[in-house]
């Protein structure tokens, strides 16, 4: 039986930043539409089991339905039977059901906030991360029915991983010892007080910039500091910067849309496992991929650090050339036909 996990947010896109900026929204039926897309690429080439996060929009039990109804459903769509809190704790526990039942790959529709959410609950499931969110360095554009087939691929499992799976890095943020919370791409110190609506827009409020990547080509708190240094994920380090300080302003794309000036010092590189210790000096909140959740007061410690922790990523276009390479797509290998 070979199967995968489809985690589509309904919540993604849907933050204020694109109410302050001009993001592209992506709706909920936009979103079947690309389940099913993915659906129909990973059952053509062999995928027998699809499992699916339940969600108040529906979207497993309405793309099953209208497969069904096209007549072009062939694999069993199982959305998973779990409590709902139509929030990150739902992202959170379907991907923990999903890799218990042992998928060979978890789809994830949304942005840096709900992969960052799947990431905090698997260990060893590689993912394939396609963007509907709003600000999104982590996943990508890709098409549906290619994202689908990249996952068949993956989760037949007769290739060498190491050719297409890569552990990405991640930031680490400590109190007292204890890990408190992850970061994918940034995670960043304001002086706003409150979580509030999570995202932060307001660019003064902004204190330090911690990345584990960036670059000037991605959209949000990681170009600013990729408009001063490139560090790409195959990099063994990250980097702080501090922001509004200095006189010396770089533009960079902080929302879709937006491309402003921002005082920014010059990068510290932050070597893998080494810790940044921070002590506060006011009071305010850590956004954790652009979304504020951990709120802190004047004189408290945090230990930053970037390690090699993240989740496995799928290269979509490396798993299909190894797919080629080896045949998977001839029509006489068995699950084709």
């Amino acid at each position: 039986m070979i199967s995968i996990g489809i985690i589509a947010n309904p919540a993604s896109g849907k933050d204020i930043r694109r109410l302050v900026s001009h993001a592209t929204v992506i709706d909920n039926n936009e979103k079947i539409n690309i389940v099913e897309r993915i659906i129909l690429g990973a059952q053509a080439l062999g995928v027998n089991r699809v499992y699916m996060m339940p969600d108040s929009f529906n979207m497993g039990y309405r793309v099953e339905d209208k497969l069904n109804n096209c007549d072009e459903l062939r694999c069993e769509i199982n959305v998973i039977n779990m409590y709902q809190y139509d929030g990150i704790e739902d992202t959170i526990t379907a991907a923990e059901q999903m890799e218990k039942a042992n998928v060979g790959c978890i789809v994830v529709l949304g942005g840096d906030g709900t992969n960052r959410a799947v990431a905090k609950a698997v260990k060893n499931t590689p993912l394939i991360s396609i963007s509907t969110g709003t600000n999104n360095a982590y996943p990508v554009m890709m098409e549906g029915t290619v994202a689908g087939m990249a996952a068949a691929a993956a989760a037949d499992r007769r290739f060498d991983e190491s050719l297409y799976v890569e552990r990405d890095k991640r930031i680490e943020i400590f109190k007292d010892g204890v890990l408190k919370d992850i970061a994918l791409i940034d995670a960043v110190i304001s002086k706003e007080t409150f979580v509030g609506s999570k995202a932060i827009w307001d660019m003064d409020s902004i204190d330090k910039i911690f990345v584990s990547r960036c670059h000037p080509a991605s959209i949000g708190f990681s170009a600013i500091v990729g408009s001063k240094k490139i560090i790409l994920p195959k990099d063994d380090y990250g980097a702080y910067v501090d922001i509004n300080n200095n006189n010396f302003k770089v533009f960079a794309a902080v929302a879709a849309g937006v491309v402003t000036p921002v005082s920014v010092s010059e990068p510290v590189i932050l070597n893998l496992d080494d810790g940044y210790k921070y002590t506060a000096s006011f009071r305010g909140t850590i956004a954790l991929d652009g979304e504020r959740e951990i709120q802190f007061s004047e004189n408290q410690e945090f230990v930053f650090k970037i390690t090699r922790n993240g989740p496995r990523r799928i290269n979509v276009k490396k798993v299909l050339e190894t797919a080629q390479n080896n045949g998977f797509f001839n029509m006489q290998n068995e699950g084709l036909i």
